[in-house]
């Protein structure tokens, strides 16, 4: 009873969540552009490309993930490893986003939830990417590449947990057939790209 009085005091209801624009800082933005332009991120884009096509031949891989293999809705699900580090892992989020952005895409939104808990505090960092409006080539259909593509980053009370890729595709007949979304992620990944001297 005592806690459910001061639960009401202080406002604190399981579930609540509150809404905000997701922006960097100046000097995170900085501290990215020196991780990308020093391609720290090889030391996981291939690991990680690598045990997506592992798991799916259910052999284990160096990290860990879980594919997303819903009828319209195919991903990859990346957990964070303390190898890893909280800092490369945000940055890795970021990479995800640009890469995609790279292949002509359009940031709709860019929201941070905190969803509070009875017991923790859930912190969402959600992305969502549009194909550009456009034909397929030669035809009436809208051309959406892969689909909407939606990252999640999810920590709880400000841990890393994991980031969601996925690509969201209509099944609509106005719509051309998706892409498939492994070669959506070799193009964000870039397995074989190589240290620049």
């Amino acid at each position: 009873m005592p806690y459910d009085f001061f639960k009401r005091l202080l406002g604190h209801k399981s579930g609540e969540a509150t809404c905000a624009r997701l922006e960097r800082s100046g000097k995170y933005v900085a501290a990215y552009q020196a991780w990308v332009e020093a391609q720290v991120y090889l030391n996981w884009s291939g690991p990680f490309f690598k045990t997506y096509h592992y798991q799916k031949s259910n052999i284990p891989g160096p990290l860990r993930v879980q594919l997303v293999q819903d009828e319209h809705v195919r991903g990859i699900v990346f957990f964070y490893d303390s190898n890893i580090g909280a800092d490369n892992f945000s940055f890795f989020f970021d990479l995800l986003r640009d890469r995609v952005l790279a292949l002509g895409y359009t940031l709709h939104s860019s929201d941070k939830l905190d969803i509070r808990h009875e017991r923790y505090t859930e912190q969402v960092e959600k992305l969502l990417l549009t194909p550009p409006a456009s034909d397929l080539p030669g035809t009436s259909l809208c051309n959406q590449l892969y689909g909407n593509v939606l990252l999640d980053y999810i920590k709880v009370n400000k841990l890393p947990g994991y980031i969601r890729f996925v690509a969201n595709a209509y099944s609509d007949s106005y719509f051309s057939k998706p892409l498939p979304f492994d070669v959506l992620l070799e193009q964000v990944l870039q397995p074989n790209e190589e240290k620049k001297n």
